[in-house]
């Protein structure tokens, strides 16, 4: 076994490790005793089921998390990565080609083994817990385009990275860079134009009384906006939400259906004071600029490894390739991604706060609490996690630290 290879298989095995033992401590916060600081927003029916479809959730992860572990285990030990890249070399000859259909027989690989469990968890967890609302055919009409869109969009990008890394040298990251870059951007302003009519259908919100408070909060706040929106999520979940997308005269204001048959007119428009304030206190351009220069991190140390033949013979291949490179890189940097996730969610709880001040700003302090405290109970969020497990993995507080 090669250095490089004791190296994968060592960040492998830390890493489960490190995800079990959080999940771990998260699992023995679990009692069937509501904490006192819990009282008045979850009664004992509700509490006793939150604790169940949290301990199915985590016994469920457990069992996926296991298993995954254990065919990347086998599949590196067995220089897998390395046998299909050596077998497709003898079909394909173009670096590009090679490199699409390589990660096109993973990607149709890992359906094929993951299908199964996305199957189980929307048809037997979601629907024991009142959740699922999507059939069958939906499910499968989803999967298909999900398909087609990581085949052309996905495909696309990659072709052309690896493209550049192929022909432009040592300045090919800066290249790929700036690709990535107007890539996303594009996507920021479109995917709600272009993506979502994919999967759910939205449909400008209608004039009343919602409507009216809306458009009143945006004139108080001077956020003038005019697509309001909303989509039928009910199609598929019970569960709420409401997200901003979008920037400048693309700024789009999107509700879920569920989202307005659960709360009141005062706490929908607390919540959507709550985006707001994220666009306000320019936290949206904080994240794009943030994500800009993760990219172009992530892809100048990509491209230190990628003639690397060292890497490439760790995981049984013959000779450097941009696919192989991106493989053992994806792995190699898992101890970084984790550090760096930790400032990420430390700067992400940090802007949550500011956007429940901003909405408190205005008088809907009481609004925004009792909305939040609906959602979290409609969806059997846990509401009493372990707080290293936050640290590590939570974007938001938890509704408690919220209230407070």
């Amino acid at each position: 076994m090669s250095v490089y290879l004791i190296v994968i298989i060592l960040i492998v095995i830390l890493d489960f490790a490190w995800t079990q033992y959080l999940s771990y401590r998260n699992r023995k916060r679990m009692s069937p005793d509501i904490p006192p600081q819990l009282e008045g927003i979850y009664n004992k029916e509700e509490y006793a089921k939150q604790q169940d479809y949290q301990k199915v959730n985590s016994r469920f992860g457990l069992y996926t998390s296991l298993f995954s572990f254990v065919v990347m285990l086998i599949v590196l030990l067995l220089g897998a990565f390395g046998w299909l890249d050596e077998l497709l070399r003898q079909y394909i000859s173009n670096e590009i080609g090679l490199t699409l259909t390589f990660f096109g027989v993973i990607y149709i690989v890992n359906d094929i083994i993951t299908l199964p469990l996305d199957y189980y968890a929307t048809f037997v967890i979601e629907e024991r817990f009142g959740f699922n609302k999507s059939t069958k055919v939906t499910f499968w009409l989803d999967q298909v385009k999900g398909l087609l869109l990581t085949v052309i969009l996905g495909g696309a990008i990659l072709a052309l990275i690896t493209w550049l890394y192929g022909t432009l040298g040592s300045y090919a990251w800066l290249y790929a860079w700036g690709a990535v870059t107007v890539f996303s951007l594009f996507m920021t302003l479109f995917y709600s134009n272009i993506i979502v009519p994919l999967f759910n259908k939205q449909t400008p919100l209608e004039a009343g009384e919602l409507r009216d408070a809306i458009e009143s909060f945006s004139k108080k706040a001077g956020f003038a906006i005019n697509n309001i929106y909303v989509m039928d999520a009910s199609k598929r979940s019970s569960k709420a939400n409401a997200y901003f997308t979008g920037f400048g005269a693309k700024k789009r204001i999107v509700l879920f259906d569920t989202l307005i048959n659960d709360l009141k007119t005062d706490e929908i428009v607390a919540v959507l004071a709550h985006e707001i304030g994220h666009y306000k206190k320019k936290h949206t351009l904080q994240g794009i600029l943030i994500s800009v220069c993760y990219t172009g991190v992530i892809l100048f140390l990509l491209s230190l490894l990628l003639d690397n033949k060292d890497i490439a013979i760790a995981l049984g291949g013959e000779e450097a390739s941009f696919h192989l490179g991106l493989i053992a890189f994806s792995i190699l940097f898992t101890p970084v991604s984790l550090i760096i996730g930790i400032f990420s969610s430390i700067h992400s709880r940090k802007n949550e706060y500011q956007a429940d001040a901003y909405a408190a700003g205005f008088g809907l302090a009481e609004s925004l609490i009792s909305g939040l405290k609906k959602l979290s109970v409609k969806s059997l969020s846990n509401l009493n996690p372990d707080p290293l497990y936050v640290f590590f993995y939570y974007s938001h507080p938890t509704l408690l630290q919220r209230i407070e």
